[in-house]
């Protein structure tokens, strides 16, 4: 269900200021990104970015929605791309690995936030489901294709998948102690490969993203 709070003003320097507003955000947080921030970073009046969004909370939330809307559409683009099933989740993991410090900030940002706005909560669920479709339509493509024999649940497999990704960008935001991202990408890929009882492909596949 799309969140409802979006205007219309501002056509593509609208898209431009909505980039300054995931900067801010990153950098600031929601609840320290403010009109003046954004006006600063984007080189855009405060009384534009009022007739533009109306609040400072439907700025960020609009921002938060167009930045999941990128996300999912790139992870869809790299899905396309690969035809194998294997290759395909290997490269579908390595552009959720490879997010900026900025995109990670932003992901981290909308989960907290959407634990408070039920517009936001109810945008995630959606959001969730668009964004684990390509992990799971690789994962049941295998299957079919006979290339994967796993021990698990498809949605099993990728709710393990996702929830391993999503740990790992909380983990890197926080600056906690970590694996690098190529060693926990082996151990990973390692754990996949196992579950699924991949066959004909090595767990270690690289892509150009590895």
């Amino acid at each position: 269900m799309p969140i409802g709070r979006t205007r219309r003003a501002g056509g593509k320097k609208r898209d431009a200021v909505l980039d300054a507003v995931m900067d801010v955000l990153a950098s600031r947080g929601y609840e320290n990104t403010r009109f003046t921030d954004v006006s600063a970073a984007g080189g855009v009046a405060i009384s534009t970015l009022q007739t533009y969004f109306g609040s400072r909370e439907d700025m960020i939330i609009e921002a938060m929605r167009v930045f999941t809307d990128r996300e999912v559409d790139a992870l869809r683009a790299v899905s396309a791309a690969e035809a194998d099933p294997w290759r395909r989740l290997v490269a579908l993991t390595d552009r959720s690995l490879h997010n900026s410090e900025s995109a990670r900030r932003v992901l981290v940002e909308f989960w907290r936030s959407a634990m408070r706005d039920d517009e936001l909560r109810d945008h995630s669920a959606e959001v969730l489901t668009r964004y684990r479709a390509p992990f799971l339509a690789a994962v049941r493509e295998g299957v079919e294709r006979g290339a994967f024999t796993p021990a698990h649940d498809a949605d099993a497999v990728t709710d393990f998948l996702l929830a391993a990704l999503a740990g790992l960008i909380v983990s890197r935001v926080q600056h906690h102690a970590t694996p690098s991202p190529a060693q926990f990408r082996d151990v990973l890929l390692a754990q996949l490969g196992l579950m699924l009882g991949v066959r004909a492909a090595d767990p270690s596949t690289r892509t150009d993203r590895g």
